[in-house]
């Protein structure tokens, strides 16, 4: 917008001439691109900033070493594969996420933080809504950018998993159907790691107390099912192994995929879910997936933000 500036000039009492500037701003002519425009900006911007494009070079060290990391194990594997002509791959798909849980919960207490809590400890909430943007548009491109983000992470070695497969020319029906099932096991879990994230980091503007915190949670319950399971193992209470799994999200995920994706659980004893059970497994991962957006939305809705 241009000012159009217009003078009235006066002498004072003084005999000094006063200048009076009249500042008005000509209306806005152009097209509006309104709320959706501003929805996909926001999940573009938000999805950039989880690898630290467009930001310093020191923000992208930690997401980028994190992806390689989680795509190293895939590229290894799939040299050994060929080169040792294997007629299927050392790991299935299913399990890949399973044996690299840390790598993303490490991604995700990194990057969750920053998605949020920045805005929070900042107070730029409020220039977010001042625009034709509602709280349900930030909580959904929020929500959206962070999961996209988890999925790039997760799904980029199965990817590399799948195409070495394919080169060692290892059965391709075999192959494209662990490559789906590892993509939907995946698509869960980033819904689920991006919600649980999400609303734990913001619960505080601070970023430090975030990321403890997001590591807190998934490693502590992970931690205390697992050594529950084991307890319950030793002593041949083998039933409760299964439902035991409803406490952790890495285990829930293990159960659902167990269930449906005729995934190999990693579960003590082998002990996973089965049909029934793995129906409440899924009921429970859709309701935490659910409650997670619900609680960040309400998080949104608070005055003085």
């Amino acid at each position: 917008m241009r000012p159009e500036t217009t003078t009235t000039q006066g002498t004072a009492a003084g005999g000094a001439q006063d200048v009076i500037h009249n500042i008005g701003y000509r209306n806005y002519d152009g097209p509006r691109l309104g709320r959706g425009y501003a929805r996909r900006s926001l999940f573009s911007q938000s999805l950039r900033g989880a690898y630290g494009l467009g930001r310093s070079a020191k923000s992208k060290v930690l997401p980028m070493i994190l992806f390689g990391v989680m795509c190293l194990p895939a590229a290894i594997m799939v040299a050994v594969a060929v080169t040792t002509k294997m007629d299927r791959l050392p790991m299935e798909y299913t399990r890949y996420a399973i044996y690299l849980q840390a790598v993303i919960g490490l991604y995700l207490a990194s990057q969750a933080p920053q998605a949020v809590s920045r805005d929070l400890r900042f107070r730029t909430v409020p220039l977010y809504f001042s625009r034709p943007i509602e709280r349900s548009d930030y909580v959904a491109a929020k929500f959206a950018a962070m999961t996209s983000a988890v999925f790039i992470l997760t799904a980029a070695p199965l990817l590399v998993l799948y195409a070495g497969a394919l080169l060692a020319k290892m059965d391709f029906a075999d192959q494209t159907k662990g490559f789906a099932q590892g993509l939907v096991s995946v698509a869960l879990l980033s819904l689920l790691f991006a919600g649980i994230g999400l609303v734990v980091a913001a619960l505080t503007p601070r970023r430090g107390f975030g990321v403890a915190a997001v590591i807190a949670v998934l490693t502590i319950s992970y931690g205390a099912v697992s050594t529950i399971q084991g307890i319950a193992l030793n002593s041949d209470n083998t039933q409760v192994i299964s439902w035991l799994g409803l406490f952790s999200p890495i285990t829930l995920i293990d159960g659902v995929q167990t269930a449906f994706l005729s995934a190999t659980t990693a579960f003590p004893g082998g002990h996973g879910p089965g049909t029934g059970a793995g129906a409440v497994y899924l009921l429970v991962l859709l309701a935490v997936i659910a409650g997670s957006y619900g609680l960040l939305t309400r998080r949104y809705r608070k005055a003085g933000l």
